[in-house]
């Protein structure tokens, strides 16, 4: 058309354009784009070979809607499989298609909401295993805890290893220290930590979270049972974040990092450089909020528990040992997110790492040796045997100690080496073992004691010298002779 324009002839256009002249004529002649012309086909090029079993097909998808093409399909070559094959399950497949977007039920609709500056604040968990992080060269599971206000995507993160309240308790309050502002409202999901559920069904918040959000201000919000997209902003966030911290990582070149505290300093600091591109909206949101006048609470919770005569407490629902000495007695136990702290008289005792989960132990042996190698027949079925084998060497000693002495005396060769790693170093002991089963000894524990206890000196013997005071008489002859003089 361009061309026909500049100077009129039909043959030069079409040639210019690549095209044959009755082509473009036909084009000039109606006036019309050749997109503009092409027709949508309406006939079938083929016979619908589901033709005679739709009217059922049908019925069955009006009575469950959901139910897939391809159970369908199954049921129609098992049915019938001379007219039947498993190719023709894309063609089925186009037919359910077909029939939910034209006859099916109404699919739910989202209504995206306009966010108020400096309303809410969401929070939500979510997994940073998969960003492979390791301390000090050990792989780290941990969660990351993820702050957001979605009118302006300010965002903040804390490192945690559970979805506890004394995790929700650390993630969010570090997000408030640092906004230095408070919004209206606290949003989470149903997170065990904030609800509990009801006999109705539904869920209400938890006493300490409720406390939680008092002490800042704040009201709580949560999302419906099973409608985790009223908490999308945050949920959306999760993944950007996620990904601009994979990138920074390789650009970093290692996951590894020498603490916890290096690492969440390091989100930290990537969380603060892409808040940098949202001041502007943060300025509007800072606005509506209040200012932060409150104190910090204490990241932890506290628990009064007994000790019981197994030298053990239970606190959420998981044991753990603690001195003997305590056997008897209550201890305070502040339960943070990623240990327990245990004190007696106001005085620290012992600092165990948190379990996760319910119904898990943990059992340090230097807490009972004393009594066990006193009752070695107790060590074959004691419940928690199995967290005293503090490595995989201890283990194969103990194994290889079975393996050539009586059950009675191997255990009571095996306690005393135990015993001998919590009166001196662990490492040493896990050490001397090591050698001894590289040269295929029986580790004895005796043998053990040779290569960790240090010898004592031996102090040598020397003569006591003779003593010759003529010297001394000759000088002091001498000096008196000068005084003289």
């Amino acid at each position: 058309m361009k061309e026909l324009e500049k100077h009129g002839q039909m043959g030069r256009a079409a040639l210019r354009a690549g095209m044959d002249r009755k082509t473009a004529r036909k084009y000039v002649g109606s006036g019309k784009l050749p997109s503009e012309m092409k027709r949508g086909r309406t006939w079938r090029t083929r016979k619908d070979p589901f033709e005679d079993d739709w009217p059922q097909i049908s019925a069955l998808l009006e009575s469950v809607p959901d139910i897939e093409a391809k159970v369908v399909m199954d049921h129609l070559i098992a049915k019938d499989p001379a007219r039947y094959q498993e190719g023709q399950i894309r063609t089925l497949q186009r037919r359910f298609k077909t029939w939910r977007a034209t006859e099916g039920p109404a699919k739910r609709v989202f209504f995206p909401q306009e966010h108020r500056p400096g309303e809410a604040m969401q929070t939500d968990f979510t997994c940073g295993n998969g960003l492979g992080v390791t301390i000090a060269g050990e792989p780290f599971p941990h969660l990351i805890c993820h702050s957001v206000l979605p009118y302006s995507n300010w965002e903040w993160v804390s490192v945690g290893r559970s979805e506890s309240m004394a995790a929700i308790r650390r993630g969010v309050q570090a997000a408030l220290f640092e906004l230095g502002q408070v919004p209206s409202f606290h949003q989470t999901d149903n997170s065990t930590a904030a609800t509990h559920e009801l006999s109705t069904g539904k869920r209400d918040f938890n006493e300490d979270y409720l406390a939680f959000v008092e002490h800042f201000g704040m009201e709580p919000r949560t999302t419906a049972v099973g409608e985790k997209e009223q908490n999308g902003d945050v949920e959306a966030a999760n993944g950007v974040f996620k990904r601009r911290v994979d990138q920074l990582l390789k650009l970093r070149g290692n996951r590894d990092f020498d603490s916890v505290a290096e690492w969440e300093s390091w989100l930290r600091d990537v969380a603060r450089q892409a808040n940098r591109g949202r001041h502007g909206k943060l300025e509007d949101e800072l606005e509506h909020m209040l200012p932060l006048h409150t104190r910090k609470l204490p990241e932890h919770s506290e628990e009064t528990v007994g000790v019981s005569s197994r030298s053990t407490i239970r606190v959420k629902k998981n044991t753990y040992s603690v001195p003997s000495q305590l056997i008897g007695e209550r201890v305070m136990v502040r339960v943070f997110d990623d240990r327990l702290e245990v004190l007696y008289g106001g005085q620290l005792r012992v600092t165990v790492e948190r379990l996760l989960g319910e119904g898990g132990h943990r059992i340090n042996y230097r807490h009972i040796i004393e009594s066990l190698v006193r009752r070695p027949g107790a060590f074959p079925r004691y419940r928690y045997r199995a967290d005293l084998f503090p490595g995989e060497v201890f283990r194969r000693a103990y194994d290889t100690l079975t393996g050539a002495l009586p059950e009675r005396m191997a255990d009571i060769e095996y306690l005393r080496i135990l015993h001998l790693a919590a009166r001196t170093m662990e490492s040493e002991v896990e050490a001397a073992l090591s050698l001894l089963l590289e040269a295929e000894e029986l580790p004895r524990s005796d043998q053990v004691k040779a290569l960790v206890e240090p010898k004592k000196p031996e102090l040598p013997e020397m003569a006591a010298p003779v003593v010759e005071f003529t010297s001394y008489d000759e000088l002091l002859t001498a000096e008196m002779r000068g005084t003289g003089s």
